[in-house]
């Protein structure tokens, strides 16, 4: 996964460039993430990844299936990505633009797994601690995971909080264990 990522930074930021020059940041990631979606597809997937199945071929594909819904210089990024046996990273090449749209309007997308469902105080209360603390608007998505024990993990971008009392029994059995 992170050989993907990096290989679909340079790309990202190209199309990004591109679409700041534009001023078409919504348009771009909207035509990406149906790019990303389309690969995504198990029976797509297994098709960008054959070697029998020729670049070109594979890019066609992939543009006949989004259609009309794909401008020209999306359609090229496609063609390039092929070319260069890269079809594959489609969904982290969107992935990484989103970043890099959420970074330029000053968002931040934040991830918070649960023991338990937040209440809505909660969800504020984290919210706005990660708004003050990061400085940007932040869109708060959370889930709920037993195995934590309790507690929660925090992740916004490259910030991850582990305050679940998994991660505590981890930390502390790796201090153990020195």
């Amino acid at each position: 996964m992170s050989d993907l990522i990096s290989v679909a930074r340079p790309y990202a930021r190209a199309a990004f460039e591109r679409a700041r020059e534009a001023k078409d940041l919504a348009g771009w990631a909207e035509q990406l993430e149906l790019l990303a979606a389309i690969a995504r597809d198990s029976q797509m997937h297994s098709l960008l990844s054959n070697p029998r199945v020729p670049r070109p071929d594979r890019a066609q594909l992939v543009l006949d299936v989004a259609g009309d819904k794909v401008g020209p210089e999306a359609g090229n990024l496609v063609r390039l990505l092929a070319e260069n046996g890269r079809l594959p990273a489609l969904p982290a090449v969107s992935d990484a633009f989103a970043e890099l749209k959420a970074a330029a309007e000053h968002r931040v997308h934040a991830d918070v797994t649960a023991f338990r469902k937040l209440t809505q105080a909660q969800e504020k209360e984290i919210h706005d601690a990660l708004a003050k603390g990061l400085g940007c608007e932040v869109d708060l998505e959370h889930s709920v995971d037993s195995a934590l024990l309790g507690g929660a993990i925090i992740r916004a971008g490259d910030l991850v909080i582990d305050g679940s009392v998994r991660g505590q029994l981890n930390r502390l059995a790796a201090n153990l264990s020195r």
